[in-house]
């Protein structure tokens, strides 16, 4: 643990931990004021509200939630010992190091034996131990893993404090951080605590006065505030800025090639280029121009980075290592979301991150009706990304490196959008190529200069390697270009045109599912194509009864459906909750936080479709994410279905993945076809697995001749039933093999028989 210090002059609090004359915190209280002393504060709140704690008034109880959770995680045990403590910190606040975790303890554990030897019992110990977790977590929790580092984080209480306070107080003072009092009713409350000052040292100077009866943290809140506004938020270390594309001579790729000495050379400036290039020049030559271009840029060791279609969402982990906490305003925000920009190889290019960040944000803020949360997610995904890409852009960076971003296709999300304007305005060339003039475009920025072809041209990944160097002959082209024209928004489509579709249950009468069962996508009533999705119309219904109790009929009426496209379980339950199921010990790891971990399980040993065609297991992956996000199935997000609902669907037979790997959403669709004449429940797993199958596109039926309730899984009307004739019971699933396609008839029919 650290001891507390005396300093000489309140700038001491500023000064980081190895470089004081003492190694120590401070933990001052102040009653009273002066110009010196209201100057401080001003410096002292903005620290705090950079990298620290601000309380006014008093420290929350924890609430009957906050205990909830702390028992959920925790349990009701207790024991006046290190080794205890020590471990609980370790699960409770899990992001502080060892040596933190060992002076909290430590701390922790001398303010408990205080307790105890004034009295108090072990209840009482216990539930001083658990407010003090509680606040801990709830309150101070962004500032645990920082204690004792170099640039010490700071405390600001305004207020009164009392007992179990001021304890909590030591704790993290001990533990590695300064804490200032002030306390405009004086100090004769405190006194009662502390008799003898040893918690805490009391401010003394000259010329002072009493504090001022206005004085709140929210007036120097808008002080400090105010002071930003009017800062230069966006400039930098030694005036280092972006002098964009006013240098260049519209040449396209070879001003990106152009070297920083040929841009220009004033002082403090860097010159980059920020350009997109719509369409293409010539079809022939275009994906050999941009292999030469990327060859040229790596002879010449530019730093490069390529995306293709789109920049990958930001992982789980990489939003979790965001440090935020809640806002109050734009301002606050944005300067507090900036302390999670790094870069200590530079501390110039630090800055232009900062800048760079604070002014795509301060814009993002001035857009109407944008609230401070969907800005603050804004926020995160860009700070993710730039610390995803920023050792790869920056990578030994000096200043006249300029490393360059290259995106094949137009960006497809506002967050995208915001990052490609963040990178304009850093060191780095950006470069967007799109050559489908089809595909829309939503970048718009000022800064932005556009080249513009008017051929249009389809091409999904820029050339990295002679691998992915695919030159299409003048026949080639123009039949991509015969394409376009014939297959847009009509009944004429390629093979495997679509790649996302959405499914729509058709209300048919019950006579009309045989004629639509054998009848392609693009002809049923519905279907549609918008913006690249197909509509799929689809069958999700069930049977109930037989038609004039003929069962020969029904059997023979239920082949005729058995198309090569067919599944059929006569025998059911198919799954159960001790079906042999490999994914289920996983599945915990593929569903965290309310979001489907699709890279884990993309790359897991034991994902079952990495032998499906790319787009075809994104489509499986977005279903399960539809499933679940629409609580389709009852007991989503209440008891763990969640977890069952990804076992199942990562768990498809072979018939299945098969009929899947084969669906052109414009013809034939699968089907599925599910038997039960007994009186045993549909299993959650067997609901599961036909609402998913649906969901992906098969023609789910159901044959129910007893007519009992299939519907007990499901949280919403997902079929749509019909009632065909008399409900019969004990019937027994035919061999299929002996039922032919027709009825027979007997001698008297066929010799009276009409016509």
């Amino acid at each position: 643990m650290l001891e507390h210090k005396k300093i000489q002059n309140l700038s001491d609090f500023f000064t980081e931990l190895g470089k004081r004359r003492e190694k120590g915190v401070y933990f001052y209280r102040i009653n009273d004021y002066s110009e010196e002393i209201g100057k401080f504060l001003y410096d002292y709140y903005d620290a705090a509200r950079k990298c620290g704690v601000i309380i006014e008034g008093k420290i929350p109880n924890p609430t009957e939630g906050n205990l909830a959770y702390y028992y959920e995680m925790m349990g009701n045990d207790f024991q006046l010992g290190m080794g205890f403590i020590m471990c609980s910190l370790k699960k409770w606040l899990p992001r502080m190091n060892r040596s933190q975790n060992e002076n909290v303890a430590a701390s922790i554990y001398d303010s408990l034996e205080e307790l105890r030897r004034s009295g108090k019992t072990e209840n009482m110990l216990r539930n001083a131990y658990i407010k003090f977790m509680c606040w801990l977590y709830y309150k101070f929790e962004r500032i645990v893993n920082q204690l004792g580092q170099e640039r010490l984080p700071k405390i600001l209480y305004v207020g009164s404090v009392s007992n179990y306070e001021l304890l909590l107080l030591g704790v993290l003072s001990n533990a590695g951080c300064d804490v200032v009092l002030v306390q405009p009713s004086g100090d004769e409350s405190y006194l009662k605590l502390d008799p003898q000052s040893q918690k805490s040292d009391r401010y003394e100077g000259e010329n002072f006065g009493e504090i001022p009866a206005d004085f709140s943290l929210a007036k120097l809140r808008q002080n400090i505030e105010k002071t930003v506004q009017n800062q230069k938020i966006f400039g930098s270390e030694g005036g280092f800025t972006n002098c964009t594309n006013a240098w260049i001579e519209g040449g396209g790729l070879s001003d990106i090639l152009k070297e920083s000495a040929a841009r220009g050379d004033r002082e403090g400036f860097f010159y980059n280029c920020y350009l997109r290039i719509n369409g293409v020049e010539d079809k022939l030559t275009y994906a050999n121009e941009l292999y030469q271009f990327y060859l040229e840029l790596k002879n010449r060791k530019r730093q490069i980075v390529v995306v293709n279609g789109s920049i990958p969402n930001p992982t789980t982990d990489e939003i979790m290592k965001i440090r935020r906490t809640h806002y109050t305003g734009a301002e606050q925000m944005i300067a507090d979301l900036q302390m999670n920009i790094q870069y200590p190889a530079s501390k110039i290019l630090q800055a232009v991150f900062c800048r760079a960040f604070a002014e795509v944000m301060m814009r993002e803020a001035a857009e109407p009706d944008i609230s401070l949360n969907r800005l603050m997610n804004k926020g995160v995904y860009l700070l993710c990304w730039i610390k995803r890409y920023q050792g790869q852009l920056f990578k030994n960076w000096k200043k006249n490196d300029t490393g360059c971003f290259i995106h094949m296709g137009s960006c497809r999300s506002v967050n995208e959008v915001l990052f490609i304007k963040f990178l304009a305005r850093v060191p780095a060339d950006v470069l967007i190529l799109h050559p489908d003039r089809n595909e829309p475009v939503m970048l718009e920025d000022p800064l932005l200069y556009e080249i513009n072809h008017d051929t249009s041209m389809v091409m999904q990944r820029f050339p990295e390697q002679n691998a992915q160097l695919h030159i299409g002959t003048a026949a080639y082209h123009a039949e991509r270009e015969l394409d376009t024209l014939m297959y847009n928004d009509s009944v004429i489509f390629r093979d495997r045109q679509f790649v996302q579709a959405n499914t729509i249950s058709l209300q048919t009468m019950d006579r009309e599912i045989r004629l639509l069962w054998n009848t392609e996508m693009k002809y049923r009533p519905n279907f549609s194509t918008v913006d690249g999705v197909v509509n799929l119309p689809v069958i999700f219904s069930k049977i109930s009864g037989v038609k004039d109790q003929k069962t020969e009929e029904y059997w023979i009426s239920v082949k005729q459906l058995m198309t090569p496209e067919t599944v059929v379980i006569d025998q059911p339950p198919f799954f159960t909750s001790v079906s042999p199921n490999p994914i289920k010990m996983y599945v915990a790891e593929f569903f965290r936080n309310g979001k489907l971990q699709r890279r884990k399980i993309k790359t897991h040993p034991a994902y079952p479709y990495g032998f499906l065609r790319e787009e075809m297991q994104d489509y499986i992956l977005d279903k399960l994410e539809t499933m679940i996000e629409q609580r389709l199935i009852r007991g989503t997000f209440e008891n763990g279905t969640e977890y069952t609902i990804i076992s199942v669907a990562l768990n498809l037979p072979k018939q299945v993945t098969r009929l899947i790997q084969n669906f052109d959403f414009t013809k034939k669709n699968p089907k599925l076809i599910y038997i039960n004449t007994s009186e045993v429940l549909i299993t959650l797993e067997d609901s599961i697995y036909t609402a998913f199958l649906n969901l992906l596109g098969f023609d789910v039926l159901f044959f129910i001749p007893t007519g009992y309730n299939i519907d007990n899984h499901f949280n919403q009307k997902l079929m749509e039933e019909h009632q065909t004739g008399t409900y019969m019971y004990d019937l027994q699933v035919p061999d299929w093999n002996t039922i032919s396609l027709t009825a027979r008839t007997s001698w008297r029919d066929r010799i009276f028989r009409k016509g």
